[in-house]
């Protein structure tokens, strides 16, 4: 691992030494997101970080240039994915990990699954909770350290006392303690503001919070309402003062419909949600971010002696079945949709199993390939920058040696990842 990643950065400096030149790639079939169709026969010119433009036919590359052939490639802007976990993947050590692994181990093992992540083609991802090292990492990638994808993040999740994200829970007696805003635990909607307030503090980009329990977690209940409606309005107030989003766990349909009412602007896994709920959702411009992927890895692994705590188990062969058929029913009711995984409740670099996962459900995969693209750029404001290989963009350039439409797995084997204009996988 250390020597591929050495050499990596070794290429990526390389690159970098020589960005006064231009980049000159010959796509044979290249995805318009926004218009969700295929141009063939395309040239698009990489200048430094940003797409310079692009043209119709195979252009002539200057000696000078450097040029990279795709012609037998589905060439598409990098994904995003909108629920990961950079710092973890569950595993039955994962629930002793936090008592006997230090900062610095969470810290190299989130480099390892940020590069893993960008080889499979997600140059973005949306990071919903972890202990704080995720802003670290964020920064550790935009300074060019290390390798890995864009990161948003929320630093460490919102919830209440023995919510779902509260760190404390599983703890004995004497560690389990009283954590309050500062930790990620909020009682009231003052509390809740200062919760927002200190992941500003902290460096976080959205604000996360666990509208209900959840399955991983060492609780008994894993869908009840675990915020009021006058909190999340707090909490959501709060983080537009600061220019945040606001995400909401959520598995059962009376926490949802609060967090829907009190002005999130994403519903993750949405599992009971209830045709209310989803019209709700569409009335609200509130999107569901599937994770249809979670649902299925936790209920397989829920069948594996000792993965989970007891505890949990219940949890995972109940929710986890679930969230597909509610994703389907959602889609077919207009409800928005934006491409998520949760990867790291699962091993990272399967996020693109999602797509198929997403088709299965009734969903056509242009429109799947467009949540991971179009779709999450306007959540995150980035619209000018991300999901669409154009003019102006980020070089975020990926390619598959299949037609997607053809063939969805195909998405699960990246032939050629490029972003910010350096190539990572060729």
């Amino acid at each position: 691992m250390k020597f591929k990643l050495s050499l990596i950065l070794f290429f990526a400096v390389l690159f970098s030494m020589a960005q006064d030149s231009m980049t000159y790639i010959h796509a044979g079939h290249l995805l318009d997101t926004k218009k969700g169709n295929w141009q063939d026969q395309m040239t698009i010119t990489v200048k430094n970080d940003r797409v310079l433009k692009v043209e119709k036919g195979f252009k002539d590359v200057p000696e000078d240039g450097t040029y990279i052939d795709l012609k037998d490639k589905w060439v598409m802007p990098g994904f995003t994915d909108m629920h990961v976990h950079m710092e973890t993947e569950y595993n039955p050590h994962a629930y002793v990990a936090k008592y006997v692994d230090d900062p610095a181990d969470v810290a190299y093992s989130s480099v390892q699954y940020a590069e893993i992540t960008l080889l499979s083609g997600f140059t973005t991802v949306r990071d919903l909770g972890g202990s704080g090292i995720n802003i670290s990492l964020r920064d550790a990638i935009n300074s060019g350290k290390v390798p890995g994808p864009r990161i948003f993040t929320a630093g460490k999740s919102i919830a209440t006392t023995g919510g779902h994200a509260d760190p404390t829970n599983g703890s004995n007696q004497k560690l389990m303690g009283d954590p309050g805003p500062r930790e990620g635990v909020a009682n009231s909607p003052a509390e809740g503001r200062e919760a927002v307030r200190h992941r500003y503090k902290n460096g976080a980009d959205c604000i996360k919070i666990t509208a209900t329990g959840g399955v991983l977690s060492v609780a008994k209940n894993g869908s009840n309402p675990q915020f009021t409606v006058e909190e999340i309005k707090a909490i959501t107030e709060t983080a537009a003062d600061y220019g945040f989003h606001v995400a909401a766990h959520a598995h059962g349909d009376e926490g949802m419909r609060r967090a829907v009412l009190g002005g999130v602007k994403t519903i993750e896994h949405g599992t009971y949600m209830s045709e209310e709920t989803m019209d709700l959702m569409k009335k609200m411009d509130c999107y569901l971010v599937p994770t249809i992927t979670a649902g299925k890895e936790v209920a397989e692994k829920a069948e594996v002696d000792g993965f989970y705590p007891a505890i949990v188990v219940p949890k995972a062969r109940t929710v986890g079945p679930q969230i597909q058929g509610t994703f389907g029913r959602a889609y077919k009711r207009g409800v928005p949709i934006v491409f998520g995984t949760d990867a790291g409740v699962f091993a990272h670099g399967k996020n693109a199993k999602e797509f198929g996962y997403m088709h299965e459900a009734g969903m056509p995969i242009m429109e799947a390939i467009q949540s991971a693209t179009i779709t999450p750029a306007i959540i995150l404001k980035e619209e000018n920058n991300i999901g669409q290989v154009q003019q102006g963009f980020y070089a975020d350039i990926i390619a598959v040696s299949e037609n997607p439409e053809e063939n969805v797995a195909t998405l699960e084997v990246m032939s050629f990842v490029m972003k910010d204009g350096v190539v990572y996988k060729k």
